[in-house]
């Protein structure tokens, strides 16, 4: 879906500011909200894809308002209701119960399995490649072209490389294909290609350095032979 979340080349945003020895987290509850993912995640409400589909479903003006883990918080709230593991109503009682009641301990519950899962995912990660079928259609050095259509749905497909042409540098394995699973239609494995482009194809010649380029990965169905 093209949405406020895709900012590419986008003008008028200002300069990028880093801030100098900058902590993981800014506050307590941005830790509690990172937990909140693969503990959600585990029990089924939603694939990697569908997160990320939950964020970019915000509101514009709320998404451009709100804080990193605030997209996280909002999608992860959004996946629960939809899974009917909990109702709005409920949600929001519970929520409103714990500010006027901030000091009040959380249920304790421990589930060992669970914790023995989020052990092993914090520390090893879990990877999206999967087996597919045939082979790789492009070659490195292959040019070729991104397909201009607009989904209305969840992609990976930025819309600074819709149309526009670049090179194979290298090709991947198969990985779930975002544009299925993020769409509720399955994992639909596909190949992965890095693709070079130079950045005057992408936004011009006074974008910068003509000689500057952008690496970026791509899956197999958004691409065709230029």
């Amino acid at each position: 879906m093209n949405g406020v979340h895709d900012l590419g080349g986008t003008d008028g945003l200002g300069p990028v500011t880093r801030e100098q020895d900058e902590p993981v987290f800014h506050a307590d509850w941005e830790k509690a909200v990172f937990a909140m993912f693969p503990a959600t995640f585990v029990k089924g409400y939603f694939n990697l894809d569908q997160f990320r589909h939950g964020m970019e479903r915000m509101h514009p003006v709320e998404y451009l308002s709100s804080r990193y883990y605030e997209h996280w918080l909002h999608s992860l709230e959004s996946h629960v209701v939809e899974a009917g593991a909990v109702d709005r109503d409920e949600l929001d009682r519970r929520t409103q119960h714990y500010l006027d009641h901030p000091d009040e301990p959380l249920p304790g519950t421990r589930d060992s399995d669970l914790v023995g899962f989020l052990e092993t995912v914090m520390a090893q990660g879990a990877s999206a490649r999967r087996e597919a079928s045939g082979t790789a259609r492009f070659s490195a050095g292959d040019r070729v072209r991104v397909g201009d259509d607009h989904p209305h749905g969840h992609t990976r497909r930025a819309r600074y490389i819709r149309g526009k042409t670049g090179v194979i540098d290298r090709v991947h394995d198969a990985f779930i294909y975002p544009d299925s699973a993020g769409n509720g239609h399955g994992e639909d494995p596909q190949f992965v290609y890095t693709v070079r482009f130079a950045t005057t194809d992408l936004w011009g010649p006074d974008s910068g350095d003509p000689r500057s380029c952008v690496y970026f990965d791509v899956w197999e169905p958004y691409l065709q032979s230029a």
